[in-house]
């Protein structure tokens, strides 16, 4: 499986703009400049998406998880915040909440753990990564 992006740049790095577009066409010719990066202009930035991308990608991995563990989640829901520092990616904290039940606590620590480390995006980052999981009923 191959997926692409493309990425255009018009102008200077802070004065200038570009726009985002995706394969799928969910993104086409999304805004994304300075501005939207590093102030709170609408718009997406690079670091937004790898948010997205991690936490789609572990939530995915953790729900196939659980599925070979026996359980099936009725809802998973993860937010990843990504912290840029000094020009690089430093950090990555999911937050997951999953409703699954019967599932013991340990055991659903033991597959978060596992989609922690095992997600194809976890293998592509070079950061810290941190999992807080919450058990509902």
């Amino acid at each position: 499986m191959k997926r692409s992006a493309t990425a255009v740049w018009l102008g200077s790095g802070k004065a200038g703009q570009g726009t985002l577009s995706t394969q799928s066409e969910v993104l086409t010719e999304t805004p994304y400049s300075y501005k939207t990066r590093f102030e709170d202009v609408k718009g997406t930035n690079p670091e937004e998406l790898v948010a997205a991308a991690h936490a789609g990608c572990f939530t995915m991995k953790l729900a196939f998880n659980i599925d070979a563990a026996g359980f099936e989640a009725e809802k998973l829901e993860t937010t990843c915040n990504i912290e840029l520092k000094d020009g690089a990616v430093t950090n990555s904290f999911l937050t997951v909440h999953a409703k699954i039940p019967g599932i013991p606590k340990t055991k659903m620590d033991e597959l978060v753990t596992d989609a922690e480390k095992n997600c194809p995006i976890s293998k592509l980052l070079n950061t810290n990564i941190s999992v807080d999981a919450h058990l509902e009923n």
